[in-house]
């Protein structure tokens, strides 16, 4: 098997490390992959970092290439259009966000030319359902992650936020200097996850939350918004924390956090268990695997 993958996104953002821990993942598995990507985006230089086959992505290398694998994977918005433009056959896309389809006929076009869709989480595929998707068509096919060694850390850490306007980092820091405490963005979460305690991740949409399940995976105690597939990676005091999206609320939880230790460590290793059951590269994978082979028979 061959498959194409297709990735227009400017940053390194959870999507862009989901497209290349497949792609490793399907490597070992033996099915060969190439990537079209940003020839400005940080992306393309990541992967070819990690020895992975991978060019610009523009339209003449995508109906090229297109013709000589087996599948192709389109995992964001730009690329589904490009993909649905050329035609090309079987398309696989990936649906990470939570916001509603647009109604237009251009979008109702492009949401028809897929083979088959995978969802981040059962909350997303609800959203591509209500927006006119046959149910029969979508995967829930939920983030995997590595997992990092167990955090030895006190510092509560957020993600730096990136000026995006559905992520709520102002609110996180609002509610840090509401309840004194001293929240650090974080740019690179891997690395800064090592001596963390507390993650606080406040957001106003989300498909479920890779980010937070990074910070599970190292056992780090997390706090996040009670909103769109979050709730399927974190059960309320289960193994973390689900707050309202304001600052009184953030500021309590964390607070909670701070003041009863043994709580936060009860709920960073129950995360982390969760991670190990339900979130690995490997089942994300496998499950991605299925839907190829279901679109190729």
């Amino acid at each position: 098997m061959r498959v194409l993958h297709l990735d227009a996104g400017k940053e390194m953002r959870g999507g862009q490390w989901q497209v290349l821990r497949l792609m490793e993942g399907l490597a070992a598995a033996g099915v060969e992959s190439t990537l079209l990507a940003r020839r400005d985006g940080v992306l393309l230089e990541t992967a070819r970092r990690r020895g992975l086959r991978a060019t610009a992505l523009t339209w003449l290398h995508l109906v090229l290439l297109a013709r000589r694998h087996n599948v192709v994977h389109a995992h964001d918005a730009r690329s589904h259009a490009m993909a649905a433009m050329v035609g090309a056959k079987p398309l696989v896309v990936a649906r990470r966000v939570a916001f509603p389809l647009k109604r237009g006929i251009a979008s109702r076009w492009k949401y028809r030319r897929a083979a088959a869709y995978l969802a981040v989480s059962e909350f997303v595929k609800q959203v591509l359902v209500d927006g006119g998707v046959d149910a029969d068509r979508v995967a829930v096919v939920y983030d995997g992650v590595p997992l990092l060694p167990p955090a030895n850390g006190t510092h509560i850490v957020a993600p730096a936020g990136h000026g995006d306007p559905l992520k709520g980092s102002d609110l996180a820091f609002e509610a840090a200097k509401l309840s004194g405490f001293p929240l650090h963005p974080s740019g690179n979460l891997e690395e800064d996850l090592q001596t963390a305690g507390i993650f606080v991740y406040i957001t106003y949409s989300e498909g479920l939350g890779s980010a937070a399940l990074l910070a599970m995976s190292a056992a780090v105690a997390v706090v996040a918004s009670n909103v769109g597939g979050l709730k399927e990676v974190i059960g309320h005091r289960v193994n973390g924390l689900l707050v309202e999206n304001t600052p009184a609320a953030i500021g309590h939880a964390v607070r909670e956090l701070i003041d009863h230790p043994e709580l936060a460590r009860r709920l960073g290793q129950a995360a982390r268990e969760r991670v190990r059951q339900r979130f690995t590269v490997e089942r994300m994978v496998g499950d991605t695997m299925d839907v190829y082979q279901q679109v190729l028979s």
